[in-house]
């Protein structure tokens, strides 16, 4: 298991990586750096659907929910360390460090963006 300041050493790293993104998409890995519910949740249109690990939350209030037990609660903090497009989407790959067994886990963000928002995140391992 990595310590904090592995952490703190990795998040530094990928600070010029986010900011190489498209807004949405940093906007909201800047706000799970903060473990910011409201930071996180902006970037996505009202109507946005994310499917995580194949469970589907759609709209602000399940997403919210989603963010609330399964990021805040275990201090998920994702650290992106890739990106590339495929099919409409930008794919986006790094490890999330938290509080949780098997910290740090690598993860695939796959973002479907519409007009300046996210509508679709799909997340798998």
């Amino acid at each position: 298991m990595q310590t904090k300041s592995d952490f703190d050493t990795n998040q530094r790293g990928t600070e010029a990586f986010v900011a190489a993104l498209p807004k949405p998409i940093a906007d909201f890995v800047e706000a799970n750096a903060r473990l910011d519910v409201d930071g996180m949740l902006m970037p996505f249109a009202a109507d946005a659907v994310i499917v995580d690990n194949g469970h589907r939350h759609a709209g602000h209030p399940e997403i919210r929910t989603l963010f609330e037990d399964e990021v805040v609660a275990v201090k998920a903090i994702f650290t992106p360390d890739s990106v590339r497009n495929e099919k409409g989407k930008i794919v986006v790959e790094g490890p999330a460090y938290g509080d949780f067994k098997g910290s740090p886990i690598r993860f695939t963000y796959g973002f479907t963006l519409e007009n300046d928002a996210i509508k679709a995140l799909e997340i798998t391992l």
